[in-house]
């Protein structure tokens, strides 16, 4: 389907450097990042708004790098929604197919069916000024797939609007990608991977740093960025030693961690999801997990709970649900004991971003 090799492209102090890309037909591929990340100067390279400064495109196996956007069997839809607000939304919808000239019957059905797909047939001779967020956005849908594009690019489609909107959008654009529409959309926000990608990348200072399925992006980041986006909070800087076939790391507040296998990085930074580490008022017995005595310092609440902040010298942040927050009758500056595997610790070099 897609194919991106070694693109780069500088905008002015800004570059898009080495990208490689490959996204297969019926993929939903999910491209997180920052704002000023890359990811809409990297949608405008594939829509062909922009053309690189070296690097190919391909499309189905052809080099469309040089080809006009009209010329390209994509289709976009950028944050804004770009609405035409002087005309209605039958006008919105059907303006690609008059543009190409095509007759006004076909211009009707094609839009009555696409109006369809969107839920949008009882807002079609509505002027567009005081649509909702949502209604807008499956305007712009709407007007995108009815030129029936190979590709369909999104920019922050979720963006602007609300939680339940944003429920409802997503439904509509799993569907899509159930139907055979492959989609690449950037966001900036962890949980539309989670909820719609099939495959991830996260973009960082014009660079693709990780991609993959979402669990091996996720459950293995490679750098502390990566890991933030998946919502870790526990980062330790760790100095390992082996002895006897057994590796030990030591952090910075000299902490000792047992690490699993043979890490092969003597400087590195372990990384450890709140969800591994159990919490207990009493000293659990030896298992061969790490153990670490702490004082509760912070309690917030959480959607699905409470988090805690630990004090051992190193800081730890650790989930607990309501009903085990509520028997462990936990209180700030009460001592606890934690507890994690050593398979738990995910250890990446110290001098990755």
């Amino acid at each position: 389907m897609l194919k991106l090799i070694d693109i780069h492209k500088r905008l002015g102090e800004f570059s898009l450097s080495g990208i490689n890309l490959d996204v297969p037909e019926g993929q939903y591929y999910v491209l997180l990042g920052r704002s000023g990340a890359g990811k809409t100067q990297l949608l405008e390279l594939i829509a062909g708004l922009e053309k690189p400064d070296s690097g190919t495109v391909l499309l189905d196996g052809d080099d469309i790098t040089d080809r006009k956007i009209q010329d390209r069997k994509i289709g976009i839809v950028f944050q804004d929604f770009a609405i035409f607000p002087h005309m209605t939304v039958y006008g919105n919808i059907a303006y690609p197919l008059k543009v190409r000239k095509e007759d006004g019957t076909t211009i009707t059905k094609k839009v009555t069916d696409a109006a369809r797909e969107m839920n949008i047939v009882h807002l079609l001779n509505r002027s567009t000024g005081n649509l909702s967020g949502g209604e807008r956005q499956r305007i712009a849908l709407a007007r995108t797939l009815i030129t029936s594009p190979r590709l369909l690019l999104l920019d922050e489609p979720l963006a602007s609007l609300d939680a339940s909107l944003r429920d409802d959008l997503k439904k509509l654009l799993r569907k899509l990608n159930r139907e055979g529409q492959t989609i690449i959309h950037v966001t900036h926000d962890y949980n539309d991977a989670i909820s719609l990608a099939s495959r991830v990348g996260v973009i960082h200072n014009g660079r693709i740093i990780q991609e993959g399925m979402v669990d091996e992006v996720f459950r293995k980041p490679v750098n502390r960025f990566v890991a933030r986006y998946a919502g870790i909070k526990n980062f330790f800087r760790l100095s390992v030693k082996g002895e006897n076939g057994i590796f030990t790391g030591v952090t910075t507040n000299n902490l000792n961690f047992i690490v699993s296998g043979k890490p092969g990085i003597e400087d590195c930074l372990a990384v450890l999801k709140s969800d591994d580490i159990k919490l207990t008022r009493e000293q659990p017995p030896d298992s061969g997990n790490n153990l670490v005595k702490c004082r509760v310092e912070e309690i917030i609440r959480t959607e699905f709970g409470f988090e805690l902040s630990l004090n051992a010298g190193d800081i730890f942040y650790a989930n607990l649900i309501t009903s085990e927050f509520n028997r462990l009758g936990i209180a700030e500056n009460d001592k606890v004991w934690i507890s994690f595997s050593p398979d738990s610790l995910i250890l990446v070099n110290s001098h990755s971003e």
